[in-house]
């Protein structure tokens, strides 16, 4: 060992003197800063137009930013929308006026409102100013549709274990930026903990390496061990937020898995949402259009299940009633499956949109005393089924006779 803990102290997080300072330095993401791809030409041309980072934390935004800063020739500025407001994008964009293309690179760009969003766009539009926004949250939902048409948009991926684990060996060797000088290693063990439990975020997890290396040297050892690397994070990162972009891709993999009839799937994405905070009657009510959406007559007894599931919720409230929305995703799962319902709706509403009047036929109008006595003809010359079995008659408008929007499957 070459030097004691307490020279960790006084030094940023490791995260940030790891921070890479090239695209090849980029641990994944190779579809979108990999050779051959638009983002990285249009970097490595200063010819950059503005764009859109979208993605989790930890996982390359603020990295991508920074390289674009060290190889454009054009002015640098930097804000956070956190902490930024209109004042400050006014004071950029004058300096941009005067000192030509600017580049601006706007953190958490989600969090300005849209008053704040549409102060930037006519710089953006006249091309003044090249705006680099990172947020995490999808921008369709979150950044104004002029702003968003106005740039490119580049989705970041949470990176694989397998990335996660190359960023903290690089950590671990790196005498300059990383832990090199220390003397430390870590256990193949310990790695692949703090890289499966960090989500995918760098960042996660090589704060954590480092919490560990001081966690190993604290009883005099240069290893650092599963027990360290445990002790470090504590608890599994789920990134999961109920509110936006996470809330509907997995409640997407939550109902696509019941409808590949893969209970273990589903069981899985609904303890995701359970320990992310989803609201469990949102669960429940997904639940229920499924029963009809994706089984519907092919087992009519799902929707029977679904709807019980609804209610126990409201009955039992969690965290018992994980068990009642387990056993209903699990018998959603395993029902047969069938569309027929969704479909015939479906053609139905869409051919009652495409008419522009339809007559009900007045046998099948009411039959009520008082209208009767007005119109003669309400409800005339109908012949009551249970009086007259198998009587054929029309019930529907003539528009209608020929069509058929109840194909059930075969």
């Amino acid at each position: 060992m070459q030097r004691s803990p307490s020279l960790f102290e006084g030094r940023p997080p490791l995260a940030v003197r790891m921070r890479p300072r090239t695209l090849d330095e980029i641990v994944g993401q190779q579809h979108v800063v990999g050779p051959g791809t638009m983002l990285r030409a249009l970097i490595e041309r200063d010819e950059l137009r503005s764009a859109i980072l979208w993605g989790p934390p930890g996982t390359g935004k603020t990295s991508i930013a920074h390289i674009v800063a060290s190889r454009t020739d054009s002015p640098v500025e930097q804000l956070s929308a956190i902490s930024a407001g209109v004042a400050d994008v006014r004071k950029v964009i004058a300096k941009a006026q005067t000192q030509g293309r600017t580049v601006l690179f706007l953190d958490e760009i989600h969090r300005f409102n849209r008053a704040q969003q549409d102060a930037l766009l006519g710089a953006v539009e006249d091309g003044s100013l090249v705006l680099i926004g990172a947020t995490t949250e999808n921008p369709f939902f979150e950044v104004n549709s002029p702003l968003v048409s106005r740039s490119l948009l580049f989705r970041l991926e949470p990176l694989a274990p397998s990335d996660v684990i190359e960023l903290m060996r690089r950590a671990l060797a790196d005498p300059a930026r990383g832990l090199g000088d220390t003397g430390v290693s870590a256990d193949d063990e310990a790695l692949e903990w703090l890289a499966t439990t960090g989500g995918g975020d760098a960042r996660v997890a090589l704060n954590a390496l480092e919490a560990a290396a001081q966690l190993a040297l604290s009883r005099e050892d240069a290893r650092v061990a599963i027990d360290d690397a445990k002790a470090a994070m504590a608890r599994r990162v789920v990134r999961y937020d109920k509110a936006q972009d996470r809330h509907y891709d997995v409640i997407s993999a939550f109902i696509k898995s019941m409808r590949g009839s893969d209970p273990d799937a589903a069981l899985f994405w609904l303890a995701e949402m359970l320990e992310g905070g989803e609201d469990p009657r949102f669960i429940a009510r997904r639940m229920v259009i499924f029963a009809s959406e994706d089984i519907g007559m092919a087992d009519p007894q799902a929707l029977v299940v679904a709807v019980a599931t609804a209610h126990a919720l409201e009955h039992v409230g969690l965290p018992e009633a994980q068990l009642n929305l387990a056993q209903g995703a699990v018998y959603l799962s395993l029902a047969p499956k069938s569309n027929a319902v969704y479909r015939a709706i479906g053609a139905a509403r869409k051919h009652v949109s495409e008419l522009a009047t339809t007559q009900v036929p007045p046998h099948l109008r009411s039959s009520d005393p008082v209208v009767a006595r007005q119109l003669t003809k309400e409800g005339k010359g109908y012949r009551y089924p249970h009086d007259h079995p198998g009587v054929e008659q029309r019930y529907r408008p003539e528009e209608a006779e020929d069509r058929r929007y109840w194909e059930p499957d075969r």
